[in-house]
């Protein structure tokens, strides 16, 4: 399993707030396996299925949600940021720090803006 994988995996558990105990029974139940390190990419997928249309995230009508969380997260590593480059960006452009402070419509301008950082240098 690869490292990015493994980190958006615990993000995503650590931000639904779930026990090691419920952690690693989501692991079994959907893909089959006890630990993260042991996921093949169509359990990862199942994974992140799972816990993107699970009850146990639920946000506000009008807040980001956890796809977009994941997929910004995603941007970020792949523009090679580490977090306070990424918090500072946020805080520059977007008078945020956090993640969680973003409405869905703000986190899509986010993720756009991120996409055209990375088109326009790698391009």
């Amino acid at each position: 399993m690869d490292r990015k994988k493994l980190a958006v995996i615990h993000i995503v558990k650590k931000e639904l707030g779930l026990s090691d105990e419920e952690y690693r029974a989501i692991l079994e139940k959907h893909a089959g396996v006890r630990s993260a390190k042991d996921l093949d990419d169509r359990g990862f997928r199942r994974l992140m299925h799972y816990f993107v249309r699970s009850r146990h995230y639920r946000s506000g009508r009008d807040d980001i949600t956890l796809r977009q969380k994941m997929f910004i997260r995603h941007l970020a590593a792949e523009a090679g940021w580490d977090e306070n480059h990424f918090v500072n960006f946020m805080k520059k452009y977007y008078k945020r720090t956090a993640l969680d402070s973003f409405s869905r419509k703000e986190a899509s301008k986010l993720i756009e803006s991120l996409k055209n950082i990375i088109k326009h240098r790698n391009g």
